[in-house]
């Protein structure tokens, strides 16, 4: 039996057995149902929109080890290309009921018990603003400081208090300047193909290649806002790199500044599976250290594309949504080890129903602006999780139907126009389609499984496990149902 196998069985047998003694002591919390905050007709004519940002970045980067979030633990940083940053943007419908704030982090993720301390420290943002709903996501930045913890030196988690703290006030920094910044105006959504940008390594060939944007035009004639959406990782300065930056999303917004002085707020769609930037000679590139030199090229080409956008739509000032908690049952062992040992910060609970007993909570928000829908998810979704386009049979893993796939999220939606945004107030990992979900025999959850087509599968050792997709698809259903029984009573009236 080789080493891993014995850590599995280890593993296998101290997470089971403390489950089912944590159960008695931390059970997992009852979940309310979530209400949808809609009104039925705008009431007024504009938005409130208001942009703020701040640096996140530590001042002792040279002298204290912090490590890059990427690829391989134990990479310390060794200096900055271009700082991380908190940005956010303030949106009022003007319906009297408070704006929402959308916070975007230049990070590879934020896990959710450090989300709710982010939003706890926003308290008195939501009590001077009248602050409704708070959305934190992450641009996916393999290039930036750990932030879940798992990129330090092993066992030892790689999270720094003094960089979470600087993340937590970068962000409440800039939520309280895109308040300050607020004006009235006009919101417009429109999107473009991008048919030349994004690489899909993993079977099916299924993504968005849609560069969604959403503009906000000031009454006052000012510098506009982009609330951009892209389907890639934020990956292109790649394992090599032991610089801090932001990546291309850097030089995106670097390009559309320049361009009048918008400012931009950007988040990521359904990216798992793996959907990256296509890089030209790569291989090249890196041989002859000129990664950064690409990057800068595509975070400014996908600007420009940015900046063609002209199939707009103007919103009706409606913004409603309905936000869901619910539980993700823990089948990984590893990450369940890291989170009882303190590497990942994230709270588990004794959950009955899970075959381990462990589970986590977290959470979905769905938002209608006018007729634009958006999903908040917790994760790095599969595209054919959202889209549909599931392997067959014939060419998944193991042989499996896709009709154990669940229902494509946009089938639930009624609209193949969702609007995604991952790795939002949680990063749960990757959600994979249940019929070429495969995990090796031995050490599942350490060792990458080979298929008997001989395509290995990774994404599997960094998911909770099968079950995720359709939890995300049950309680998406649940919620549509809520919204639809609220429309419907909401008529009667």
């Amino acid at each position: 039996m080789n080493s891993k196998k014995v850590i599995f069985k280890a593993l296998d047998r101290y997470i089971t057995s403390s489950g089912k003694r944590v159960l008695k002591k931390v059970a997992a919390p009852a979940i309310k149902q979530g209400t949808f905050d809609m009104v039925d007709e705008p009431k007024g004519e504009y938005f409130t929109a208001g942009f703020g940002k701040e640096i996140m970045l530590p001042d002792d980067i040279k002298e204290h080890k912090y490590y890059i979030a990427g690829y391989k633990s134990n990479n310390p940083a060794k200096g900055v290309i271009d700082p991380q940053y908190a940005h956010a943007l303030w949106l009022d419908d003007n319906s009297g009921r408070g704006g929402v704030l959308m916070i975007s982090l230049d990070a590879v993720g934020l896990l959710n018990k450090d989300v709710n301390t982010l939003k706890q420290g926003l308290a008195d943002f939501v009590r001077i603003t009248g602050c409704r709903n708070i959305n934190v996501f992450c641009t996916h930045n393999h290039a930036g400081i750990d932030t879940m913890g798992i990129w330090g030196m092993l066992p030892f988690t790689g999270r720094d208090p003094k960089f979470m703290k600087i993340v937590f006030d970068a962000a409440k920094s800039a939520a309280f300047k895109a308040y300050e910044d607020r004006r009235e105006g006009s919101l417009y959504y429109g999107s473009i193909e991008v048919p030349d940008m994004q690489e899909d390594i993993r079977l099916p060939k299924v993504y968005s290649k849609a560069l969604t944007r959403l503009r906000f035009v000031p009454n006052d004639g000012t510098r506009e806002i982009f609330w951009l959406n892209f389907a890639s990782h934020s990956e292109s300065l790649q394992s090599c790199n032991s610089l801090v930056s932001a990546d291309f999303p850097c030089y995106l917004r670097e390009r559309i500044r320049e361009s009048g002085g918008t400012e931009t707020i950007y988040g990521v769609g359904a990216i798992g599976g793996m959907i990256s930037m296509e890089i030209e000679n790569e291989d090249l590139l890196r041989k002859e250290n000129r990664l950064l030199e690409s990057t800068r090229n595509i975070g400014r080409k996908l600007g420009e594309y940015a900046l063609s956008i002209t199939n707009e739509k103007k919103l009706s000032p409606k913004i409603n949504f309905i936000k869901q908690e619910f539980m993700c049952q823990a089948d990984n062992l590893v990450l369940t080890m890291a989170c009882r040992a303190g590497i990942l910060k994230a709270d588990s609970y004794g959950f009955e129903q899970a075959p381990r007993k462990w589970a986590l909570k977290t959470e979905m928000t769905y938002y209608e602006i006018d007729s634009l829908k958006i999903l908040f998810l917790p994760c790095e979704i599969f595209p054919e999780l959202v889209y549909g386009g599931y392997l067959s049979a014939d060419e998944s893993a193991e042989g499996r139907s896709p009709d154990i796939n669940p229902t494509p999220l946009v089938e639930i939606a009624g609209d193949e126009n969702l609007l995604i945004f991952g790795l939002a107030n949680d990063e749960l990992g990757y959600v994979l389609p249940p019929n070429d979900f495969l995990l090796d025999r031995n050490a599942p959850y350490l060792d990458r499984a080979v298929d008997r087509l001989g395509r290995r599968h990774y994404e599997e050792t960094n998911s909770l496990g099968p079950k995720t997709a359709a939890a995300i698809a049950d309680n998406f259903a649940k919620m549509m149902a809520t919204v639809k029984e609220a429309k419907k009573e909401l008529s009667i009236k």
